[in-house]
């Protein structure tokens, strides 16, 4: 599995240009105006990982296959969206349909590019973004309650169990803090998800900075990240412009191009690894002579359901994992190395896949 990130702002703060720069396309119309972005634009890439391209040489693969993830350039956010302004509406249902989400923060000066309200501040700028989610979920709980009436008077459970957790989010939202702060038992978490609160969806913040502050960040960053870590969440800084001009050259020019602006790596490498940490995400391998692959798990996957990730039999039928961590597979020059010095090991049903893990799966069709 990859996942999904939605990449939500207010109109001209650089998203159009980060989905340009993140998916090597063209296709969202970058302009100065706002909505330029009317239908949201989904772009699928490769997750960069050098631990896959490694693995491949070892093993003399064929093709190299990194798993994937989706972005979905959505249409930008203005103030009194929960109630149908701009393009409101489609903004949020948009944003249900997405596993995390990339609030794109301005934090450049340029006076050749509006604000839609005339002023650079990223913090108020969140504020405007999460009260308006905030707004749309609190409407959304009271309508779903009053239609569970009549299921609550019939002692319905799931409708109980439903209506509680709608209960704890609007107490939660009446008190101005997001749902995703609602402290939910293992047992509700199901039905929590089911939910599809918009403010339940795990935020990272990305700060667009000028060329020159791209290392370092600025001002306005510093308050993102200050703003950030009070509330638990994550920010990457990142500029829209480099990462789409990095975007149109070939990796080596692209890297001499890093090294010469003193950035260690690409911004689509630092905002899927927060991606990956935001929604406790991991990668295993499976490696040979035809094809190495990534797959993309939940942390604390164990193996069968790991191996149902390829294909749905390889769960049902399920025998063992012969597993080789990434490590050793390199430190043994492959997989026939690594049996000889005994660090292929047969992992069973209870076995929690691990990050960087090399498997290889046994079932029963």
């Amino acid at each position: 599995m990859g996942f999904k990130m939605g990449i939500v702002g207010l109109p001209n703060v650089g998203k159009s240009t980060l989905f340009n720069a993140l998916t090597k396309t063209a296709s969202a119309q970058a302009a100065n105006f706002p909505f330029c972005t009317i239908e949201p634009n989904v772009g699928e890439v490769g997750v960069p990982d050098a631990r896959l391209e490694k693995l491949a040489g070892i093993a003399q693969s064929k093709s190299i296959i990194p798993t994937r993830m989706t972005f979905v350039d959505i249409a930008g956010l203005v103030k009194g969206a929960s109630k149908g302004e701009g393009l409101g509406n489609q903004f949020l249902a948009n944003i249900r349909e997405v596993d995390a989400i990339a609030h794109v923060l301005r934090c450049f000066e340029d006076g050749d590019v509006t604000h839609v309200d005339g002023r650079v501040d990223p913090v108020a700028d969140a504020d405007t973004i999460e009260t308006e989610l905030m707004l749309s979920d609190l409407e959304s709980i009271e309508k779903r309650r009053a239609n569970l009436v009549r299921k609550l008077k019939g002692n319905d459970k799931e409708a109980q169990q439903q209506d509680r957790l709608l209960a704890a989010a609007q107490a939660m939202l009446e008190d101005g803090k997001p749902a995703r702060l609602v402290e939910v038992d293992a047992d509700d978490q199901k039905a929590w998800t089911m939910l599809q609160l918009l403010t339940t969806k795990p935020v990272l913040y990305v700060c667009n900075v000028g060329e020159s502050e791209s290392v370092d960040g600025n001002a306005h960053s510093a308050k993102v990240a200050e703003m950030a870590a009070a509330q638990g969440n994550s920010h990457v800084i990142i500029s829209a412009q480099i990462e789409e001009e990095i975007s149109q050259l070939e990796s080596e020019e692209a890297q001499m191009f890093l090294d010469e602006m003193g950035l260690e790596e690409a911004g689509l490498d630092r905002l899927i690894r927060a991606g990956y940490e935001l929604l406790h995400l991991e990668t295993y391998f499976t490696v040979g002579p035809k094809e190495a692959r990534a797959w993309t798990i939940k942390t604390g996957t164990a193996a069968p359901q790991a191996a149902g990730v390829i294909h749905g039999d390889f769960e049902k039928g399920f025998i063992r994992a012969e597993t080789i961590a990434y490590d050793d597979f390199i430190a043994c020059g492959g997989e026939s190395g690594a049996k000889e010095a005994g660090k292929m090991r047969a992992e069973g049903k209870s076995y929690i896949v691990k990050d960087g893990d090399v498997l290889h799966f046994l079932f029963n069709t």
